[in-house]
């Protein structure tokens, strides 16, 4: 994974065409990037970000920005219970509680 200015990419590989190749993840509007080596497809990257909020500017539109930390997140009332009982048994905020939960398997999912 690659950060810059708050936006995140993500690299693949093309074995057939020898290039890296990557794409922003965190917005809608579409943000690509390639490269033959590491170093140039993560200078490509942060061209890429450069380019895209250059142009919204020239346009005078504003960028799609990076996620908010926010989201609704819905459930069963049984699911919503032990969410609950789990939070407060940890002496945390289900918003707490869920984020320690969220990360961890967040985490493991990206390694």
């Amino acid at each position: 994974m690659l950060t810059y200015k708050g936006y995140t990419g993500h690299i693949d590989i093309d074995l057939d065409s020898s290039i890296l190749f990557g794409r922003v993840l965190d917005i809608k509007d579409v943000i690509t990037f390639q490269g033959q080596t590491i170093e140039e497809a993560r200078q490509e990257f942060y061209n890429s970000i450069d380019d895209y909020l250059e142009f919204c500017e020239e346009i005078g539109q504003s960028p799609d920005k990076p996620f908010s930390g926010k989201f609704h997140f819905r459930t069963t009332p049984e699911t919503h219970r032990k969410i609950t009982i789990a939070a407060t048994k940890e002496g945390k905020s289900i918003n707490r509680w869920m984020e320690d939960v969220l990360t961890k398997a967040a985490n493991q999912s990206i390694k």
